[in-house]
Protein backbone atom coordinates (compact mmCIF):
# COMPACT_ATOMS: atom_id res chain seq x y z
CA UNK A 1 0.00 0.00 0.00
CA UNK A 2 2.59 2.55 0.61
CA UNK A 3 4.32 1.87 -2.90
CA UNK A 4 0.88 2.26 -4.50
CA UNK A 5 0.52 5.66 -2.56
CA UNK A 6 3.60 6.94 -3.45
CA UNK A 7 3.05 6.41 -6.70
CA UNK A 8 -0.22 8.14 -7.01
CA UNK A 9 1.62 10.90 -5.14
CA UNK A 10 4.12 10.90 -8.07
CA UNK A 11 1.38 11.31 -10.50
CA UNK A 12 -0.84 13.96 -8.63
CA UNK A 13 2.44 15.99 -7.85
CA UNK A 14 3.41 15.63 -12.05
CA UNK A 15 -0.52 16.60 -12.78
CA UNK A 16 -0.52 19.87 -10.52
CA UNK A 17 2.73 21.11 -12.13
CA UNK A 18 0.98 21.07 -15.43
CA UNK A 19 -0.59 23.42 -17.32
CA UNK A 20 -2.62 25.73 -17.73
CA UNK A 21 -3.40 25.90 -13.74
CA UNK A 22 -0.38 24.15 -12.62
CA UNK A 23 3.07 25.54 -10.76
CA UNK A 24 5.96 24.28 -12.86
CA UNK A 25 8.82 24.08 -10.45
CA UNK A 26 6.54 21.20 -8.75
CA UNK A 27 7.79 19.10 -12.02
CA UNK A 28 11.33 18.94 -10.15
CA UNK A 29 9.68 16.87 -7.01
CA UNK A 30 7.36 14.68 -9.86
CA UNK A 31 9.93 11.63 -9.97
CA UNK A 32 11.05 11.24 -6.43
CA UNK A 33 8.29 9.34 -5.23
CA UNK A 34 8.54 6.95 -7.83
CA UNK A 35 12.34 6.57 -7.71
CA UNK A 36 12.09 5.94 -4.37
CA UNK A 37 9.73 3.13 -5.04
CA UNK A 38 11.77 1.65 -7.69
CA UNK A 39 15.08 1.94 -5.52
CA UNK A 40 12.78 -0.36 -2.71
CA UNK A 41 12.12 -2.87 -5.30
CA UNK A 42 15.71 -2.96 -6.88
CA UNK A 43 17.16 -3.10 -3.07
CA UNK A 44 14.89 -5.84 -2.53
CA UNK A 45 15.28 -7.84 -5.38
CA UNK A 46 11.71 -7.96 -6.56
CA UNK A 47 10.53 -8.31 -9.53
CA UNK A 48 10.85 -6.26 -12.31
CA UNK A 49 7.52 -5.75 -13.56
CA UNK A 50 6.73 -3.81 -10.13
CA UNK A 51 8.40 -1.31 -11.61
CA UNK A 52 6.57 -1.33 -14.51
CA UNK A 53 3.01 -1.68 -12.34
CA UNK A 54 4.04 1.13 -9.59
CA UNK A 55 4.97 3.56 -13.12
CA UNK A 56 1.99 2.63 -14.88
CA UNK A 57 -0.25 3.88 -11.36
CA UNK A 58 2.01 7.45 -11.54
CA UNK A 59 1.52 7.72 -15.24
CA UNK A 60 -2.09 6.79 -15.97
CA UNK A 61 -3.09 9.26 -12.88
CA UNK A 62 -0.64 12.03 -14.39
CA UNK A 63 -1.86 11.16 -18.15
CA UNK A 64 -5.79 11.42 -17.57
CA UNK A 65 -5.26 14.53 -14.93
CA UNK A 66 -3.99 16.53 -17.65
CA UNK A 67 -5.15 15.51 -20.69
CA UNK A 68 -8.83 13.85 -19.91
CA UNK A 69 -10.12 16.58 -22.47
CA UNK A 70 -10.15 14.92 -25.51
CA UNK A 71 -12.94 12.79 -24.32
CA UNK A 72 -14.85 15.73 -25.96
CA UNK A 73 -13.77 15.15 -29.48
CA UNK A 74 -13.80 11.07 -29.39
CA UNK A 75 -14.04 8.91 -26.20
CA UNK A 76 -11.63 6.13 -27.55
CA UNK A 77 -9.39 8.17 -28.63
CA UNK A 78 -8.65 9.53 -25.27
CA UNK A 79 -8.84 6.47 -23.38
CA UNK A 80 -6.38 4.86 -26.34
CA UNK A 81 -4.64 7.42 -25.87
CA UNK A 82 -4.23 7.88 -21.82
CA UNK A 83 -3.22 3.92 -21.78
CA UNK A 84 -1.20 4.14 -24.82
CA UNK A 85 1.23 6.97 -23.61
CA UNK A 86 0.94 5.57 -20.26
CA UNK A 87 2.74 2.03 -21.05
CA UNK A 88 5.14 3.67 -22.84
CA UNK A 89 6.05 6.10 -20.04
CA UNK A 90 6.22 3.00 -17.83
CA UNK A 91 7.75 1.03 -20.28
CA UNK A 92 11.10 3.90 -20.27
CA UNK A 93 10.70 3.66 -16.35
CA UNK A 94 10.61 -0.30 -16.23
CA UNK A 95 14.17 -0.42 -18.67
CA UNK A 96 15.60 2.57 -16.95
CA UNK A 97 14.95 -0.51 -14.07
CA UNK A 98 16.23 -3.38 -15.14
CA UNK A 99 19.95 -1.12 -16.42
CA UNK A 100 20.08 0.19 -12.75
CA UNK A 101 20.20 -2.99 -11.29
CA UNK A 102 23.66 -3.46 -12.92
CA UNK A 103 25.35 -0.08 -13.14
CA UNK A 104 25.99 3.13 -10.51
CA UNK A 105 23.56 5.33 -9.44
CA UNK A 106 25.30 8.29 -11.31
CA UNK A 107 25.25 5.70 -14.50
CA UNK A 108 22.05 4.93 -14.19
CA UNK A 109 20.49 8.41 -13.61
CA UNK A 110 22.56 9.78 -16.57
CA UNK A 111 20.52 6.73 -18.56
CA UNK A 112 17.28 7.99 -17.26
CA UNK A 113 17.53 11.02 -18.45
CA UNK A 114 18.94 10.22 -21.90
CA UNK A 115 16.11 7.29 -22.29
CA UNK A 116 13.52 9.87 -21.16
CA UNK A 117 14.74 12.54 -24.04
CA UNK A 118 15.02 9.54 -26.36
CA UNK A 119 11.08 8.71 -25.63
CA UNK A 120 10.43 12.43 -25.59
CA UNK A 121 12.38 12.36 -29.10
CA UNK A 122 10.27 9.63 -30.66
CA UNK A 123 7.25 11.07 -29.36
CA UNK A 124 8.24 14.02 -32.01
CA UNK A 125 9.30 11.78 -34.85
CA UNK A 126 6.78 8.60 -35.20
CA UNK A 127 3.41 7.72 -36.33
CA UNK A 128 1.98 7.44 -33.23
CA UNK A 129 3.63 10.79 -31.88
CA UNK A 130 2.00 12.85 -28.88
CA UNK A 131 4.46 14.73 -27.59
CA UNK A 132 1.94 17.05 -25.14
CA UNK A 133 3.12 15.80 -22.02
CA UNK A 134 7.52 16.09 -23.17
CA UNK A 135 8.63 17.56 -19.60
CA UNK A 136 9.57 20.93 -21.14
CA UNK A 137 6.08 21.82 -21.69
CA UNK A 138 5.19 22.25 -18.74
CA UNK A 139 7.02 25.94 -18.25
CA UNK A 140 4.44 26.66 -20.87
CA UNK A 141 2.66 29.72 -18.79
CA UNK A 142 5.94 31.09 -17.01
CA UNK A 143 7.91 31.70 -20.18
CA UNK A 144 10.07 34.00 -18.64
CA UNK A 145 11.50 31.26 -16.57
CA UNK A 146 12.66 29.66 -19.93
CA UNK A 147 13.58 32.31 -22.49
CA UNK A 148 17.04 30.24 -22.92
CA UNK A 149 14.59 27.76 -24.51
CA UNK A 150 16.02 29.63 -27.72
CA UNK A 151 18.90 27.97 -27.29
CA UNK A 152 18.05 24.69 -26.46
CA UNK A 153 14.18 23.96 -27.23
CA UNK A 154 12.23 22.30 -24.79
CA UNK A 155 14.54 19.29 -24.31
CA UNK A 156 16.20 21.71 -22.35
CA UNK A 157 13.58 22.02 -19.90
CA UNK A 158 12.87 18.38 -19.94
CA UNK A 159 16.99 17.88 -19.18
CA UNK A 160 16.78 20.23 -16.60
CA UNK A 161 13.81 18.82 -15.03
CA UNK A 162 15.12 15.40 -15.10
CA UNK A 163 18.50 16.25 -13.53
CA UNK A 164 16.92 18.13 -10.41
CA UNK A 165 14.79 15.14 -9.76
CA UNK A 166 17.66 13.26 -9.30
CA UNK A 167 19.73 15.43 -7.68
CA UNK A 168 17.22 15.98 -5.05
CA UNK A 169 16.55 12.20 -4.63
CA UNK A 170 20.16 11.63 -3.87
CA UNK A 171 19.93 14.04 -1.27
CA UNK A 172 17.32 12.17 0.18
CA UNK A 173 18.71 8.96 0.23
CA UNK A 174 22.00 10.16 1.57
CA UNK A 175 19.67 11.62 4.46
CA UNK A 176 18.03 8.57 5.20
CA UNK A 177 21.42 7.06 4.86
CA UNK A 178 22.97 9.33 7.93
CA UNK A 179 20.28 10.74 9.45
CA UNK A 180 22.52 14.05 9.16
CA UNK A 181 20.97 17.75 8.71
CA UNK A 182 23.70 19.29 7.19
CA UNK A 183 23.04 17.17 4.22
CA UNK A 184 19.60 18.62 3.79
CA UNK A 185 21.02 22.13 4.38
CA UNK A 186 23.72 21.56 1.56
CA UNK A 187 21.09 19.95 -0.99
CA UNK A 188 19.03 23.18 -0.40
CA UNK A 189 21.57 24.88 -1.22
CA UNK A 190 23.42 23.10 -4.29
CA UNK A 191 19.93 22.04 -5.58
CA UNK A 192 18.15 25.29 -5.09
CA UNK A 193 21.28 27.05 -7.34
CA UNK A 194 20.35 24.67 -9.90
CA UNK A 195 17.21 25.92 -10.13
CA UNK A 196 17.72 29.64 -9.44
CA UNK A 197 20.55 30.13 -12.00
CA UNK A 198 18.73 28.99 -15.06
CA UNK A 199 15.95 31.31 -13.89
CA UNK A 200 17.87 34.27 -13.44
CA UNK A 201 19.59 33.93 -16.81
CA UNK A 202 16.18 33.61 -18.47
CA UNK A 203 15.01 36.40 -16.66
CA UNK A 204 18.19 38.61 -17.38
CA UNK A 205 17.01 37.34 -21.57
CA UNK A 206 13.26 38.01 -20.92
CA UNK A 207 14.00 41.95 -19.45
CA UNK A 208 16.94 42.78 -22.04
CA UNK A 209 15.62 41.19 -24.89
CA UNK A 210 13.93 43.95 -27.35
CA UNK A 211 11.74 42.76 -30.16
CA UNK A 212 13.33 42.51 -33.57
CA UNK A 213 12.03 43.67 -37.39
CA UNK A 214 9.44 45.79 -38.81
CA UNK A 215 5.77 46.00 -37.47
CA UNK A 216 2.83 44.64 -39.71
CA UNK A 217 -0.84 44.94 -39.26
CA UNK A 218 -3.29 41.54 -38.82
CA UNK A 219 -6.97 41.28 -38.21
CA UNK A 220 -7.23 37.73 -36.46
CA UNK A 221 -10.36 36.32 -37.27
CA UNK A 222 -12.79 34.31 -34.49
CA UNK A 223 -15.93 33.27 -36.16
CA UNK A 224 -17.05 31.29 -33.25
CA UNK A 225 -18.59 28.14 -34.77
CA UNK A 226 -19.77 25.24 -32.81
CA UNK A 227 -18.09 22.00 -35.16
CA UNK A 228 -20.48 20.21 -33.21
CA UNK A 229 -23.96 21.73 -34.63
CA UNK A 230 -22.90 24.10 -37.35
CA UNK A 231 -19.51 23.25 -38.75
CA UNK A 232 -20.37 20.77 -41.12
CA UNK A 233 -24.14 22.03 -41.58
CA UNK A 234 -22.78 25.52 -42.54
CA UNK A 235 -21.68 25.71 -46.10
CA UNK A 236 -18.55 27.93 -47.37
CA UNK A 237 -21.36 30.32 -48.37
CA UNK A 238 -22.76 31.14 -45.29
CA UNK A 239 -18.99 30.77 -43.63
CA UNK A 240 -17.80 33.89 -46.19
CA UNK A 241 -20.47 36.19 -45.97
CA UNK A 242 -19.95 35.69 -42.08
CA UNK A 243 -16.32 36.41 -42.47
CA UNK A 244 -17.31 39.42 -44.93
CA UNK A 245 -19.77 40.87 -42.45
CA UNK A 246 -16.79 40.62 -39.86
CA UNK A 247 -14.42 42.58 -41.76
CA UNK A 248 -16.65 45.31 -43.27
CA UNK A 249 -16.02 47.81 -40.71
CA UNK A 250 -12.42 47.46 -40.33
CA UNK A 251 -9.87 50.25 -41.49
CA UNK A 252 -8.77 48.10 -44.45
CA UNK A 253 -6.03 50.59 -45.80
CA UNK A 254 -3.95 49.49 -42.32
CA UNK A 255 -4.28 46.31 -42.43
CA UNK A 256 -1.92 43.49 -44.07
CA UNK A 257 -2.81 40.49 -43.01
CA UNK A 258 -6.34 38.79 -42.51
CA UNK A 259 -5.78 35.70 -40.82
CA UNK A 260 -9.16 32.85 -40.67
CA UNK A 261 -8.89 29.85 -38.82
CA UNK A 262 -8.54 25.58 -39.64
CA UNK A 263 -10.78 24.43 -42.10
CA UNK A 264 -12.88 27.54 -41.38
CA UNK A 265 -14.09 26.29 -45.30
CA UNK A 266 -15.33 23.06 -44.81
CA UNK A 267 -16.97 22.01 -48.00
CA UNK A 268 -13.64 19.59 -49.65
CA UNK A 269 -13.29 22.10 -52.00
CA UNK A 270 -12.25 20.13 -55.28
CA UNK A 271 -8.06 21.13 -55.15
CA UNK A 272 -8.02 21.72 -59.08
CA UNK A 273 -10.83 23.80 -58.90
CA UNK A 274 -10.13 26.13 -56.04
CA UNK A 275 -9.88 28.86 -58.34
CA UNK A 276 -13.25 28.95 -58.61
CA UNK A 277 -13.99 28.46 -55.05
CA UNK A 278 -16.39 30.66 -52.37
CA UNK A 279 -13.04 30.54 -50.16
CA UNK A 280 -11.06 32.13 -52.49
CA UNK A 281 -13.97 34.64 -53.58
CA UNK A 282 -14.24 35.33 -50.17
CA UNK A 283 -10.84 36.55 -49.79
CA UNK A 284 -10.69 38.48 -53.33
CA UNK A 285 -13.75 40.24 -51.67
CA UNK A 286 -12.28 40.57 -48.17
CA UNK A 287 -8.70 42.35 -49.64
CA UNK A 288 -10.45 44.19 -52.50
CA UNK A 289 -9.49 47.80 -53.11
CA UNK A 290 -6.20 47.26 -50.83
CA UNK A 291 -2.78 46.92 -52.34
CA UNK A 292 -1.51 45.79 -48.98
CA UNK A 293 -3.50 43.54 -48.08
CA UNK A 294 -3.30 39.45 -47.87
CA UNK A 295 -5.51 36.11 -47.12
CA UNK A 296 -4.39 33.58 -45.14
CA UNK A 297 -6.96 30.83 -44.13
CA UNK A 298 -7.64 27.15 -43.25
CA UNK A 299 -10.02 24.87 -46.06
CA UNK A 300 -10.81 21.81 -46.20
CA UNK A 301 -9.87 20.08 -49.88
CA UNK A 302 -10.24 17.07 -51.49
CA UNK A 303 -8.41 15.70 -54.99
CA UNK A 304 -10.15 13.03 -56.90
CA UNK A 305 -8.24 10.98 -59.64
CA UNK A 306 -8.57 7.57 -61.64
CA UNK A 307 -4.57 7.96 -62.43
CA UNK A 308 -2.98 4.78 -60.66
CA UNK A 309 0.11 6.48 -60.81
CA UNK A 310 -0.76 9.23 -58.67
CA UNK A 311 -1.83 6.75 -55.60
CA UNK A 312 0.64 7.27 -52.81
CA UNK A 313 0.85 6.28 -49.27
CA UNK A 314 -2.06 8.63 -47.97
CA UNK A 315 -4.37 7.95 -51.15
CA UNK A 316 -7.85 7.00 -50.17
CA UNK A 317 -9.72 4.79 -52.01
CA UNK A 318 -13.73 6.30 -53.18
CA UNK A 319 -14.23 2.77 -55.20
CA UNK A 320 -12.94 0.73 -57.58
CA UNK A 321 -11.17 2.64 -59.84
CA UNK A 322 -11.58 5.99 -58.07
CA UNK A 323 -8.98 7.52 -55.57
CA UNK A 324 -8.90 10.82 -53.72
CA UNK A 325 -6.10 12.78 -51.27
CA UNK A 326 -7.71 14.41 -48.51
CA UNK A 327 -6.04 17.88 -47.50
CA UNK A 328 -6.94 20.13 -44.51
CA UNK A 329 -5.01 23.07 -46.23
CA UNK A 330 -4.08 26.85 -45.55
CA UNK A 331 -4.26 29.07 -48.44
CA UNK A 332 -2.85 32.39 -49.08
CA UNK A 333 -4.19 35.09 -51.45
CA UNK A 334 -2.42 38.28 -52.71
CA UNK A 335 -3.81 41.74 -53.72
CA UNK A 336 -3.62 40.50 -57.69
CA UNK A 337 -5.59 37.34 -56.24
CA UNK A 338 -3.25 34.78 -56.66
CA UNK A 339 -2.84 32.33 -54.29
CA UNK A 340 -0.72 29.54 -52.76
CA UNK A 341 -2.03 26.34 -50.85
CA UNK A 342 -0.36 24.27 -47.71
CA UNK A 343 -0.76 21.24 -46.63
CA UNK A 344 -1.13 20.16 -42.88
CA UNK A 345 1.79 18.08 -42.50
CA UNK A 346 1.84 16.86 -38.79
CA UNK A 347 -1.00 14.71 -38.56
CA UNK A 348 -3.56 14.19 -35.34
CA UNK A 349 -2.80 10.00 -34.54
CA UNK A 350 -6.53 8.42 -35.48
CA UNK A 351 -8.28 11.52 -36.12
CA UNK A 352 -6.03 12.03 -39.92
CA UNK A 353 -3.89 9.58 -40.22
CA UNK A 354 -3.57 5.97 -39.48
CA UNK A 355 -0.22 4.92 -37.98
CA UNK A 356 1.63 1.86 -39.66
CA UNK A 357 -1.41 0.91 -41.76
CA UNK A 358 0.14 -1.53 -43.74
CA UNK A 359 0.27 -3.68 -40.47
CA UNK A 360 -2.13 -2.81 -38.16
CA UNK A 361 -4.96 -2.38 -40.30
CA UNK A 362 -5.19 -6.01 -40.99
CA UNK A 363 -5.38 -6.31 -37.07
CA UNK A 364 -8.02 -3.14 -36.38
CA UNK A 365 -9.30 -2.71 -39.78
CA UNK A 366 -11.11 0.43 -39.17
CA UNK A 367 -11.08 1.31 -35.82
CA UNK A 368 -8.43 4.10 -36.08
CA UNK A 369 -9.92 5.88 -38.41
CA UNK A 370 -12.92 6.89 -37.41
CA UNK A 371 -12.47 8.81 -34.33
CA UNK A 372 -12.85 12.98 -34.99
CA UNK A 373 -15.44 13.66 -37.53
CA UNK A 374 -13.28 11.97 -40.86
CA UNK A 375 -13.23 8.35 -42.37
CA UNK A 376 -9.97 9.72 -44.48
CA UNK A 377 -6.31 9.53 -44.04
CA UNK A 378 -4.82 13.23 -44.20
CA UNK A 379 -2.41 13.93 -47.52
CA UNK A 380 0.55 15.71 -46.57
CA UNK A 381 3.49 17.91 -48.07
CA UNK A 382 7.13 17.17 -47.77
CA UNK A 383 8.26 20.46 -47.35
CA UNK A 384 7.24 23.60 -44.89
CA UNK A 385 5.48 26.07 -47.18
CA UNK A 386 6.38 30.02 -46.09
CA UNK A 387 3.78 32.07 -47.65
CA UNK A 388 5.32 35.53 -49.23
CA UNK A 389 4.24 39.02 -49.74
CA UNK A 390 5.46 41.03 -52.37
CA UNK A 391 8.13 42.54 -50.50
CA UNK A 392 9.17 39.50 -49.05
CA UNK A 393 7.57 39.17 -45.30
CA UNK A 394 7.13 35.63 -44.85
CA UNK A 395 3.86 34.28 -42.78
CA UNK A 396 4.72 30.28 -41.76
CA UNK A 397 0.69 28.74 -42.22
CA UNK A 398 1.50 26.06 -39.08
CA UNK A 399 -2.14 24.26 -38.89
CA UNK A 400 -3.12 23.37 -35.43
CA UNK A 401 -1.75 20.39 -33.90
CA UNK A 402 2.16 21.22 -35.62
CA UNK A 403 2.56 24.20 -33.46
CA UNK A 404 2.86 21.92 -30.69
CA UNK A 405 6.24 20.25 -32.89
CA UNK A 406 9.46 22.53 -32.08
CA UNK A 407 12.01 21.40 -34.38
CA UNK A 408 9.06 21.09 -37.34
CA UNK A 409 8.07 24.64 -36.85
CA UNK A 410 11.76 25.91 -37.39
CA UNK A 411 11.93 24.74 -40.48
CA UNK A 412 9.14 27.45 -41.52
CA UNK A 413 11.76 29.20 -40.08
CA UNK A 414 14.94 28.13 -42.24
CA UNK A 415 12.31 28.52 -45.29
CA UNK A 416 12.22 32.68 -44.62
CA UNK A 417 9.31 33.03 -42.47
CA UNK A 418 9.39 36.16 -40.32
CA UNK A 419 6.58 35.52 -38.21
CA UNK A 420 4.28 32.58 -37.68
CA UNK A 421 0.84 32.34 -37.79
CA UNK A 422 -0.77 29.60 -36.32
CA UNK A 423 -4.66 28.41 -37.48
CA UNK A 424 -6.93 25.93 -35.75
CA UNK A 425 -9.73 24.76 -34.60
CA UNK A 426 -10.01 23.60 -30.36
CA UNK A 427 -13.13 23.78 -30.42
CA UNK A 428 -13.78 20.08 -30.43
CA UNK A 429 -12.53 19.95 -26.87
CA UNK A 430 -14.89 22.28 -25.47
CA UNK A 431 -14.24 24.67 -22.85
CA UNK A 432 -11.73 23.07 -21.00
CA UNK A 433 -7.87 23.10 -20.45
CA UNK A 434 -7.35 21.08 -24.23
CA UNK A 435 -7.82 24.97 -25.75
CA UNK A 436 -5.39 26.48 -23.09
CA UNK A 437 -2.92 24.31 -22.60
CA UNK A 438 -2.59 24.68 -26.93
CA UNK A 439 -2.48 28.15 -26.54
CA UNK A 440 0.64 28.10 -24.14
CA UNK A 441 2.53 25.51 -26.08
CA UNK A 442 1.95 28.20 -29.29
CA UNK A 443 4.14 30.58 -26.94
CA UNK A 444 6.89 28.43 -26.59
CA UNK A 445 7.55 28.51 -30.25
CA UNK A 446 7.67 32.05 -30.29
CA UNK A 447 10.82 31.48 -27.83
CA UNK A 448 12.48 29.06 -29.47
CA UNK A 449 11.93 31.14 -32.82
CA UNK A 450 12.20 34.56 -31.40
CA UNK A 451 9.23 35.10 -33.97
CA UNK A 452 5.72 36.82 -33.69
CA UNK A 453 2.76 34.80 -33.58
CA UNK A 454 -0.52 35.41 -34.93
CA UNK A 455 -3.15 32.92 -34.12
CA UNK A 456 -6.45 32.25 -35.28
CA UNK A 457 -8.46 29.86 -33.88
CA UNK A 458 -12.43 29.27 -34.51
CA UNK A 459 -13.81 29.78 -30.91
CA UNK A 460 -10.76 30.89 -29.51
CA UNK A 461 -8.32 31.58 -27.46
CA UNK A 462 -7.04 33.59 -31.03
CA UNK A 463 -4.21 35.54 -29.43
CA UNK A 464 -1.07 38.19 -30.71
CA UNK A 465 1.82 36.10 -28.95
CA UNK A 466 5.62 38.26 -29.29
CA UNK A 467 9.10 37.24 -29.64
CA UNK A 468 9.32 36.58 -25.97
CA UNK A 469 6.09 34.24 -25.60
CA UNK A 470 3.89 36.76 -24.09
CA UNK A 471 0.68 37.04 -25.07
CA UNK A 472 -0.32 41.00 -26.11
CA UNK A 473 -3.51 40.78 -27.24
CA UNK A 474 -6.34 37.82 -27.00
CA UNK A 475 -10.00 37.19 -27.91
CA UNK A 476 -11.70 35.31 -25.25
CA UNK A 477 -13.27 31.78 -25.57
CA UNK A 478 -16.46 31.22 -27.48
CA UNK A 479 -16.35 35.28 -28.47
CA UNK A 480 -17.37 36.29 -32.41
CA UNK A 481 -15.42 38.72 -33.31
CA UNK A 482 -11.78 40.28 -35.13
CA UNK A 483 -8.33 40.84 -33.15
CA UNK A 484 -6.62 43.68 -34.56
CA UNK A 485 -3.27 44.22 -33.65
CA UNK A 486 0.31 44.30 -34.59
CA UNK A 487 3.16 42.53 -34.36
CA UNK A 488 6.79 42.63 -35.22
CA UNK A 489 8.24 40.36 -38.45
CA UNK A 490 12.41 38.88 -37.30
CA UNK A 491 14.70 37.52 -39.86
CA UNK A 492 16.99 36.65 -37.27
CA UNK A 493 18.10 32.50 -36.66
CA UNK A 494 17.81 31.71 -33.15
CA UNK A 495 20.61 28.67 -32.83
CA UNK A 496 17.60 26.52 -31.61
CA UNK A 497 16.63 27.12 -35.15
CA UNK A 498 19.84 26.11 -36.77
CA UNK A 499 20.37 23.10 -34.86
CA UNK A 500 17.19 21.62 -33.57
CA UNK A 501 16.50 18.93 -30.86
CA UNK A 502 20.51 18.75 -30.64
CA UNK A 503 19.98 17.76 -26.60
CA UNK A 504 17.71 14.72 -27.62
CA UNK A 505 20.15 13.11 -30.57
CA UNK A 506 23.02 13.51 -28.24
CA UNK A 507 21.01 11.44 -25.40
CA UNK A 508 19.90 8.86 -27.72
CA UNK A 509 23.58 8.37 -28.61
CA UNK A 510 24.40 8.03 -24.37
CA UNK A 511 21.18 5.90 -24.08
CA UNK A 512 22.90 3.27 -26.59
CA UNK A 513 25.97 3.46 -25.17
CA UNK A 514 25.00 2.95 -21.43
CA UNK A 515 22.31 0.21 -22.39
CA UNK A 516 25.33 -1.84 -23.96
CA UNK A 517 27.77 -1.24 -21.45
CA UNK A 518 25.04 -2.68 -18.88
CA UNK A 519 24.12 -5.51 -20.53
CA UNK A 520 27.35 -6.94 -21.12
CA UNK A 521 28.72 -5.91 -17.94
CA UNK A 522 29.24 -8.19 -15.31
CA UNK A 523 26.55 -7.92 -12.22
CA UNK A 524 28.42 -6.87 -9.52
CA UNK A 525 27.63 -4.85 -6.17
CA UNK A 526 26.66 -0.64 -7.57
CA UNK A 527 26.55 1.97 -5.00
CA UNK A 528 24.36 4.75 -4.22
Amino acid sequence: MRFILLSLLSGVILALSWPTYGFPLLLFFGFIPLLYVEKQIRDTKKHALLAFGYAFIAFFVWNVSTTWWIYNSTAFGMWFAEIANTILMSSVFWLYHVVARRVSFQMSAIFLCCLWLSFEYLHLHWEFSWPWLNLGNGFANFTSLVQWYEYTGVSGGSLWILILNFRIFKSLLLYLQHRDISIVKRSALTNGSFIIVPMLLSLFLFYSYEEKGDQVQVAILQPNIDPYLEKYATNDKVVGKLLIEMTDTLAKDNIQFYIAPETVFADNNRLRKFEFSKAKRTANKIIKGSKESYFLSGISMIDVFSDQKKIRKQTNEFKEGVYFDDYNSAFFIRPDYSYELYHKSKLVVGVENFPYQKFLKPILGDAMIDLGGTVAKKTTQDDREVFFTRDSIGAAPIICYESVYGEYVTGYVRNGADFLSIITNDAWWGNTQGHQQHLAYAKLRAIETRRSIARSANTGISAIINQKGEIVASLPYKDKGVLTGSLFTNDTITFYVKAGDYLARVAIFMMVFIFLYAVTRRRGAVGL
